[in-house]
Formats: structure tokens, sequence, C-alpha cells
């Protein structure tokens, strides 16, 4: 196979037709994916490329649909190309010419027309991490810069998968900008991504609102950022798409927005592209806030959403997608994080979640039940930090350890945190010196304690008991706890980085439910062994 520039686009166009209109036995055949290395991307010079298909074919015939196919599947096609069958040399044998015209629609290897996006949200460009100088060691630019990387990372997955356009369903800033290098270093990536011919549509959300954005700077002709006030509609034509979208005007949007986003566009494939906690989620504020048969009712084909810090499915048909954002930036956004890739043939979706994190948070809980050797214990935390090695990608694990269950070594525990805190940092040195780094070590172990509560039943600690079963059985009165005023008042004494924990985030009974068993075991313990609580 071999190329050649063409000097002209329109000359190219032009040659399907002959004389009053008619068809000339070079017309246009078929719309199919040729490589992008076959051309240069910066200089956008068209490009034929010719390739004999594999056997003689009529002059009056024309090839059968099954041999389009199989160039098409043989060139691993990857760019818009048009196909023109031309007669090569004086034996009668016909071959494929393949003009890369810029506007040629993608098919699949069944002949179905297909393109690929990705989906992103929550990139919180920049976000402050604020109090990591008190961590002793630890790796502060690394985490200061996470957010950029995954941000470069998607850029880069964009390009060379490649995908015909990408979608940011919102809070890509994480606020308004302490200054330009913020929004200069967007500008950058969304230049690659124009260079590259990858067009760009984004929503704002709550953090990056249209009121808390006080400075802009120009961006490429291909990246969109869609206004507040009502819904817009980008059309990419190449792929009859329609991408249908409106941005936050302010953080507090409490609206449906989806109820006024338009009807979808017919024979087109239809994004819904917003940022909404749809009907509440654990740990995220309720914004433009609406059902999901608000969702269904709208006809699209795909629903881009972001808010929420987690990658969820919440249906399948059509496809109504969280996301998650794209690099957790504290321990309780632990697990995995990235974008959606999402795969259009005909009407199938096909989509997978692409993890894109530099920096992965994690909380290793290692039981420390019956141990009474300070060593056994340390061995038992070096296998649980080493089970998490391996996975191949070179990202930066920041990991909280915490200790848990009864054991002889508590008062120790307890009585040295400090200690026991660099005692296993310094194991984490040994199991992974560049890629682990701990961020704390977390003490909820007790003292081993051995009682009968059908002993106790008459008595207030029968009736404390009893009390905690009843909270735990019913959601409603957790949830009033949850308004008191006290509790939270109690919540805000504690120290930054106990606060800062997934443990205690109080914003919702199961986490209060979660906290209850512990907080039983620390009463009866204090009140059985006359011990002080801590």
């Amino acid at each position: 196979m071999r190329a050649r520039p063409c000097s002209r686009l329109g000359e190219c166009s032009e040659r399907t037709r002959g004389r009053k209109g008619r068809q000339t036995r070079d017309s246009s055949l078929l719309l199919f994916r040729a490589p992008r290395a076959l051309f240069d991307c910066g200089q956008r010079a068209p490009v034929a490329v010719e390739h004999p298909l594999a056997r003689p074919i009529s002059r009056r015939g024309t090839p059968p649909r099954s041999a389009w196919l199989a160039v098409a599947q043989k060139l691993r096609l990857a760019v818009g190309f048009r196909v023109f069958v031309r007669q090569r040399g004086s034996a009668g044998h016909w071959g494929c010419q393949l003009v890369y015209c810029g506007i040629a629609r993608f098919l699949g290897e069944d002949g179905e027309a297909m393109f690929r996006f990705l989906h992103a949200a929550d990139i919180h460009l920049d976000s402050p991490l604020r109090g990591l100088d008190r961590y002793e060691g630890a790796p502060v630019e690394r985490l200061r810069g996470a957010t950029r990387r995954a941000l470069e990372k998607l850029v880069d997955l964009a390009i060379h998968t490649p995908v015909d356009f990408v979608l940011i369903a919102g809070d890509l800033y994480d606020g308004d900008w302490e200054d330009f290098r913020t929004g200069l270093f967007f500008a950058r990536q969304a230049a690659r991504l124009d260079a590259a011919g990858i067009p760009t549509v984004i929503v704002a959300g709550n953090h990056d609102a249209a009121n808390r954005m006080s400075r802009q700077l120009p961006l490429p002709p291909s990246t969109r950022l869609l206004m507040p006030g009502q819904p817009q509609t980008v059309r990419l034509d190449r792929f009859q798409v329609a991408i249908h979208g409106q941005s936050f005007g302010e953080r507090a949007t409490a609206g449906n927005l989806a109820a006024e986003y338009p009807r979808p566009v017919r024979g087109w494939f239809n994004i819904g592209l917003l940022h909404t906690s749809l009907t509440g989620r654990e740990g995220h504020d309720v914004y433009a806030p609406c059902g999901l048969e608000h969702l269904h009712a709208k006809g699209y084909d795909y629903w881009a959403l972001g808010h929420v810090h987690r990658y969820e499915v919440v249906s399948k048909d059509p496809p109504v997608v969280f996301s998650g954002n794209l690099q957790g930036r504290h321990i309780r956004e632990t697990g995995a994080k990235g974008c959606v890739l999402v795969e259009v043939e005909g009407r199938r979706v096909r989509w997978q979640f692409v993890p894109l994190d530099v920096v992965r948070w994690e909380e290793c809980c290692v039981d420390a039940t019956g141990v009474e050797d300070e060593s056994e214990l340390l061995e038992r935390v070096g296998q649980r930090l080493a089970e998490g090695i391996g996975d191949g990608a070179s990202r930066l694990r920041a990991v909280r350890v915490r200790l848990e269950g009864p054991t002889p070594l508590h008062p120790a525990l307890a009585g040295q945190q400090e200690s026991w805190t660099a005692k296993v940092r310094s194991l984490a040195f040994q199991v992974d010196a560049e890629g682990l780094w701990i961020e704390q070590v977390a003490v909820a172990t007790r003292p081993p304690l051995s009682w009968n509560p059908a002993q106790w039943a008459d008595s207030p600690l029968g009736e404390l008991v009893a009390c905690v079963a009843e909270l735990e059985a019913s959601p409603e009165r957790l949830a009033a706890m949850l308004q008191e005023r006290e509790l939270r008042e109690l919540v805000t004494r504690l120290p930054a980085e106990v606060r800062a924990g997934a443990r205690f985030a109080l914003d919702s009974p199961e986490t209060l439910r979660s906290l209850l068993a512990e907080v039983q075991q620390i009463l009866v313990h204090a009140l059985l062994a006359k011990e002080p609580l801590r």
C-alpha cells in the first residue's frame, strides 16, 4: 500500500460524477475507516491511498459488499476515507482508491456507522489540597499536580484511541482560578484535542458555575462551553450526533434542568450532557435534581452525567452513566477514578470505565484481633500493604492504615499513636519506596473483653445495648440524629485530620449506623473495665 498527497480536495470529490450529474464507474461506494498514520495530522493534507482488491472484478460489475468490508477490516480503519473503484492497468483488474475527505462516516466491522467518544466529569482542575504540609514525607508536588496529570492522560487517551469527541459533564474547575495558570493549562490540553480534530463539549457544574468564574481565556473553536439560562444543542454532522446540555448559572441550582432539554433530533444519536445529583447521592449536595424517569422520557440514546464522584451505571437502556471524578483528591474518594469510553455502532452502545488517576486513595484495614506482639502486627500491616502492588500502573497509592479489633496491644497503640504512625511509614518504604505513601494510621482497636449480654439484661448496661440495637434498626431515628445541633457541633470540634476521614463524614443514616457497633464496644468496655473513655 502506498500513499500520495492529493493536490485539491475538490478535484477528488468531483471525480465521482460525469456529465449531467450521472454516476460514473468512479462513483463513491463506501465510507469507512483507515489508519491515521497514512497522513500527517498536523498538515491536514488530503491523502489518496491505493489498495488493490484481492481478486479481479468485471469492468461492468461493482465489488460485492463483503469485498468492501474485507478491505476495510484489513486496513484497521481509523480516519474517514472515501472509496473509489478504479481500473488498474490493461488486464481488467480493479481496485479501491481511498481519498481522505474529512467528512466521511466511519463504519464498524459489520458495515454499520461507528464512532467513539469519552465521557468525563468532575476534573476539579488544580483543586487545592490543603494541610499536606503537616504530614511528614508527604509527596506534596505529586498530590497537588494529580488533577493536571489525570487531565493529560484523558487527552492522551482521546488522541491515541482515537475518539471522535470528548464530553465533560461539569466541574472542570474547582472554583474561580487563583491566577491564569489553571486556565492556561486547560487551554493547552484543549489545543491538543483541537489539533487532533477532536471537538470537546463542556457544561459547567456547581463548582465552576458562571457566577463563580471571574476569569476567562479564549479556547479553540472546536471546544464548546455551553451557556447557562437555557439548553443548547451541539450538532456533529459528520456523525449525526446531537449533544444537548446546559451549564449552571449559579452554584445553588435547585431546579430540574433536564425538564427543559429539547426533543431528540430524529434519526440522529442524541446525548444528554448534565450535571446533577439525580434524586440524591450519599456524600453529595443536591443540585439540579431529577428522576430517572425524567431522563428516560426525553428519548435520548445516552446520558453523560456529572457531579457524583463515583462511577455508576444508573440505567443500561438507555445508558445513564455517572463517570465519576477523574482523580480522587482525599481519603473520602477511594478507589479507581477515570472516565468512560463509549463506542456506538449503528444503534448499539457499548461502554467501559477507563482508570486515569495518577494517585489512588485507599483505606487499608488490618485485623489486629488477638495479636500480642508488636512485630507480628507490623508483619500483618506489611502483608496488607503489599497486596496492592503489581497492577502494572505507575500511580501513587495514598493509604490510610486502620488498625482494628480487640488486642492486648490496644493500650500501647492508643497511647503511642505518633510512634506507631512512624513505624508504619518506615515499613511502607520497604514495601514500595516510590509508589506508596501512608496518609495516616488510625487506631480503632480495643482491649479484649468477654462478657455475657444476657447477664446484664436488666441493668443500665443492658438498656444501653438495647438502645443501640433500636437505633441500628431505625433509619428514621438515625436521620433525625443527623439533624441534631449537638451532634453537628460535636463533629466540628474534632481535629481536622479526623473530620477529613471517610468514617466521620456524617452525611447519611448508613454512615452513622456503621459506627454504632464500635461505639457499643467502647462504651461496654469503659463501663465494665472502668477505663476512662479516650
